[in-house]
């Protein structure tokens, strides 16, 4: 296959200035086969007066080009070069290019996916066209400035349902017609075709849809009522929130197989992926993230469908707006009103980890100069630290011309684009604040803030210094809630709120601040989470912490410090075996469900799997199993289900020894409850499969039982965990050489592959893995390099030499940008946990 060409800035600008893309009309035919579908294309186009040079191309990815047309003149097929088709010596005017291909189906999530599910032999395509990969589908001027009407045809088989951006339209034979769309970006074009269950209803005169598997039905039905009333409410919030109405014509919502991503914002249809269809028991927690996904999508019908970056340096304001939308809007709409405890402990910390790594950027990155550069900010700056600094912009701002401003910026551009001077030059117009500055100085710098309080009192007064020192650039503006709490003389180890201080930090780096009265038992700086920065605690509240931390009343401060003590625990402050002592004392009265899951999954995937020598490791789970069991135990009342099914699901995860969990796997339930569901069956024998306690057969069974999509996920990871020489061998082949797995059949086989308990087994593995890695990524593109960096590497080979041979990876192997940006980051945690070993 011949190099396909990554389209840079400079490119999209003269073609932007060159060009007037006015209308698609595509015609696609989903049924001449397995492997490829049939593509045809007329694009028509104005080339624009007064230019030097007319010369441009037009991007498209055949598996064949059959014709090209430009003006009814036959053009050469044989001059694609790459994914690009050149098109010589344009002259003004309008023009018409009818392009004739077929088209690679795609098992990698890029593209047409084209998935058969397991558990009925149907089939289902959909397609997933960011950032670039509108070229596997049809031919396009693929930049997301050269905006379109598109009109779309598709011929499917006669027992599919096609769903599309517009409402659709079965015309006979097999064959649907989409409305036309308004103007928007290629990358936005969306098709779903298949047998779908679909549940319709109508509200505010739309269409409202969602779509599922037909083996999934009786799951989406459950929580069809739930998810339409989350719509509704959000829709509706929506509406009193922008002062334009929603631009589209319909609303669906299809919940499709193997999906990249949590979801994608098609304008009009909404594709998810299915496991938040859930089949099996979930948390209260779980719901309320589908919820925020939901309203996250939804925001960008109107930031990035509606109004569309101009090019992908400004990605991040998409997604970091949508973000910020997502969960302050599910908190004002639905019955998830603790949506920023849930942000503050699971997604901020991703935002702070990626901050501290060498491959961290600017929120507002200005080096994204191609296609490929823009594809690797989707990270935890992109979205966990852009939303938090929009978080903290409302508080600065205020929410009134904080909305005022997004009106205006809508308004502006509306069916166009805008970058993001047009979005500050917005806001500014709704205050007398200095946005720009503000922009200047969280926007285009990177790390993180670290607030440090100092503390001491005289003649009855108590004074803080509040240290802010400078990470980059100039010091960020921050106004934040310092808690302050008493310890609570009637209650054991509870703590009393007083009334909280609000200050703005001083940019210099020192804020002082003084009050009568004894000093507080406890300060806790960025109370209520408003900013983005680290904190520490002087010595009186660390010793406050110790004994009374789950005495803090709101759950929001909680989690606050246990960032705090996550950050310190990473950065070398604080020993990994003090954090899991502290989450034993207190997580046992903890009752915040995303608290009690986010705690345990750190403890369980950062200290007890890399941040811990391997001498410890029994210790440390032997604790956190104890940890479980006490939760296990204070749910046996039935009334915190919620709960309970978290504590199960880590007893099972940090298992030392088979016998109890084999034990609830025999009599298919945990005594008392719950009963084992597929997850928790899958669950159990993935571990019981790492700790050499179960084989081929038991796997095989179970998938009988299960044959679904997920049941085949879960026997791959079974299989792939078995501490056999041939299981492993078999596994990497599947993995690195034989090509054969789907996205999720390889992010599942890597799961099972590397496991700490395994070390010696497995270390032959370790130095395979670099070459391996840069051959695959090379050969199977952007999605199979992401995962292969991110599951497939040996996280648990916390050692010099995989620090070493990987360094020499980057230096020396060229790997591909994908591949290239996980492994710096794998790398760099990598450094650090050696760091987090040597120091505790």
């Amino acid at each position: 296959m011949a190099c396909m060409s990554v389209l840079t800035r400079d490119e999209a600008q003269n073609r932007a200035q060159l060009l007037d893309v006015h209308r698609y009309a595509i015609e696609l035919d989903l049924t001449t086969g397995d492997e490829t579908f049939d593509s045809r294309t007329l694009i028509r186009f104005t080339v624009l007066a007064d230019q030097d040079d007319t010369d441009t191309f037009v991007e498209v990815k055949p598996a064949e080009l059959r014709s090209v047309t430009l003006d009814g003149h036959p053009l050469d097929p044989q001059t694609l070069d790459g994914n690009r088709l050149p098109l010589k010596d344009l002259t003004p005017g309008e023009h018409e290019l009818h392009i004739d291909a077929a088209m690679h189906y795609s098992r990698t999530g890029e593209g047409m996916h084209r998935f058969t599910d397991p558990a009925d032999g149907e089939t289902y395509t959909y397609t997933q066209l960011f950032l670039d990969d509108v070229q596997r589908v049809f031919a396009a001027f693929d930049q997301p400035d050269l905006k379109a009407a598109f009109d779309l045809t598709v011929t499917a088989p006669h027992t599919w349902t096609v769903l599309a951006n517009g409402t659709t339209e079965h015309l006979g034979d097999g064959r649907w017609k989409a409305a036309t769309t308004p103007l928007i970006s290629t990358y936005l074009v969306a098709v779903a075709a298949g047998p779908w269950h679909s549940v319709r209803t109508e509200h505010r005169g739309l269409p409202f849809g969602l779509h599922c598997r037909r083996s999934l039905a009786p799951h989406l039905d459950a929580d069809a009522e739930e998810l339409l009333d989350i719509t509704r409410a959000c829709f509706d919030r929506y509406h009193e929130k922008f002062t334009q109405p929603y631009p589209f014509d319909s609303y669906d919502q299809a919940f499709v197989p193997e999906f990249n991503a949590g979801a994608m914002e098609n304008p009009g249809l909404v594709t998810f992926r299915d496991e938040f269809v859930f089949r099996s028991a979930v948390t209260d927690t779980q719901r309320q993230t589908r919820a925020m996904v939901i309203a996250h999508e939804m925001a960008h019908m109107w930031f990035g469908d509606l109004v569309t970056l101009t090019w992908w340096d400004d990605i991040w304001l998409n997604e970091s707006f949508a973000e910020y939308m997502g969960y302050q809007t599910t908190a004002e709409a639905t019955r998830f009103t603790d949506t920023w405890t849930d942000f503050g402990v699971t997604r901020k910390p991703w935002g702070y980890d990626a901050d501290q790594r060498p491959s961290t950027h600017p929120v507002a990155p200005e080096d994204v100069q191609d296609t490929a550069s823009a594809l690797l900010n989707f990270d935890g700056i992109s979205y966990a630290k852009g939303a938090s600094a929009l978080r903290q912009l409302v508080a600065w701002l205020g929410e009134e011309d904080f909305l005022a401003g997004i009106n205006t910026h809508i308004d502006r551009h509306k069916f166009a684009n805008a970058t993001l001077t047009d979005f500050i030059d917005s806001l500014a117009s709704a205050t007398d604040r200095d946005v720009h500055a503000w922009a200047n100085a969280w926007l285009t710098t990177t790390g993180v803030d670290t607030l440090t309080p100092e503390l001491h009192t005289d003649n009855g007064h108590w004074h803080l210094t509040l240290h802010t020192p400078p990470t980059d650039g100039p010091g960020r503006p921050h106004r934040i809630t310092l808690g302050l709490y008493d310890h609570d003389l009637h209650t054991p180890h509870g703590l009393t709120p007083r009334t909280p201080l609000e200050t703005d930090l001083s940019t210099t780096g020192t804020t002082t601040l003084s009050a009568p009265g004894p000093r507080p038992a406890l300060l806790v700086p960025n109370d209520g989470d408003l900013t983005y920065a680290k904190i520490r605690f002087d010595d009186e509240s660390v010793r406050t912490l110790h004994t009374r931390l789950s005495g803090l009343p709101d759950p929001l401060t909680r989690a606050v410090v246990w960032n705090a003590l996550r950050d310190a625990v990473r950065d070398g402050d604080l020993p990994p075996t003090t954090y899991l002592d502290t989450a034993r004392t207190h997580l046992p009265h903890e009752t915040d469900l995303a608290l009690v899951g986010g705690v345990l999954a750190f403890a369980t995937t950062h200290i007890t799997d890399r941040y811990i020598t391997p001498d410890e490791r029994p210790a440390a789970l032997a604790t956190l199993t104890d940890l479980c069991r006490d939760l296990i135990r204070r749910t046996e009342d039935g009334d915190h289900p919620g709960l309970r099914l978290i504590a199960v699901r880590h007893r099972i995860d940090t298992a030392a020894h088979p016998h109890t969990i084999a034990a609830w796997l025999a009599e298919g339930t945990v005594p008392g409850g719950p009963e084992l569901d597929p997850e928790l069956r899958w669950r159990i024998l993935t571990r019981l499969a790492v700790l050499d306690a179960t084989d081929e057969t038991a796997i095989a069974a179970e998938l009988a039982d299960d044959p679904s999509a997920t049941g085949q996920e879960g026997a791959a990871r079974c299989r792939a965990a078995l501490p056999h020489e041939d299981a492993k061998a078999r596994a990497w082949d599947a993995l690195f050489h034989t090509d054969a797995l789907s996205n999720y059949l390889f992010t599942a086989t890597a799961q099972g592959f590397w496991q700490p308990e395994q070390a010696d087994l497995l270390r032959p593995y370790v130095a395979r893995y670099y070459k391996d890695a840069v051959t695959l990524a090379a050969r199977r593109g952007p999605a199979i390099a992401e995962a292969a960096g991110h599951w497939a590497f040996p996280v648990h080979a916390v050692d010099p030499e995989t620090l070493r041979l990987g360094q020499k990876c980057l230096r020396k192997a060229d790997p591909t940008p994908a591949l290239r940006r996980k492994l710096v980051d794998q790398l760099d945690d990598l450094a650090r946990a050696l760091r987090v070993q040597q120091q505790a």
